[in-house]
């Protein structure tokens, strides 16, 4: 673990990790504990479906816990609501207008594990946030993608 990057993170993201992490720990592990009891219960498990079903589920699981365990000890959790800046930082909400089509969309710049598209959440690392961070309301960000170029205006951004 020593040697790893510290990850920026909101605080909404860790809650949210720390609540999947409760529950792979305190209701899908003892689930599947019990279910390798039954396997086992029924005879032989050299053959024995159920067995090898819970046993995968439970390396799953445990991989999943060891990995949130590693992002929520190396995140570096910030609190958007208290941020301000002259220009689009981590954490900001970015209204961006469509050069050519006038569309406007607003994405959040957030951590790697919460990036999610469809709810406006867009990674930090991710070439339409890298393209924003440093820029300021009115400035224009070229954005190369497999679909082409696509120019942006940034019309507002906001923290919340």
């Amino acid at each position: 673990m020593s040697g790893q990057e510290r990850q920026p993170m909101t605080s909404e993201g860790k809650t949210k990790l720390e609540n999947e992490l409760r529950h792979l720990m305190h209701t899908e592990r003892p689930q599947i504990i019990k279910a390798i009891e039954e396997a086992r219960s029924n005879g032989d498990i050299t053959e024995n479906a159920d067995y090898d079903a819970a046993k995968e589920r439970q390396a799953f699981c445990e991989s999943r816990i060891s990995d949130i365990q590693v992002k929520i000890a190396n995140a570096e959790v910030i609190d958007t609501k208290s941020l301000k800046s002259e220009k689009v930082i981590f954490g900001a909400f970015v209204i961006l207008q469509d050069v050519e089509s006038n569309d406007e969309v607003t994405y959040q710049i957030v951590g790697e594990d919460e990036s999610d598209v469809k709810s406006g959440k867009i990674s930090v690392f991710s070439p339409l946030a890298r393209a924003v961070i440093g820029k300021k309301k009115g400035d224009s960000v070229e954005l190369k993608s497999p679909k082409g170029e696509k120019e942006y205006e940034i019309k507002n951004f906001f923290f919340r």
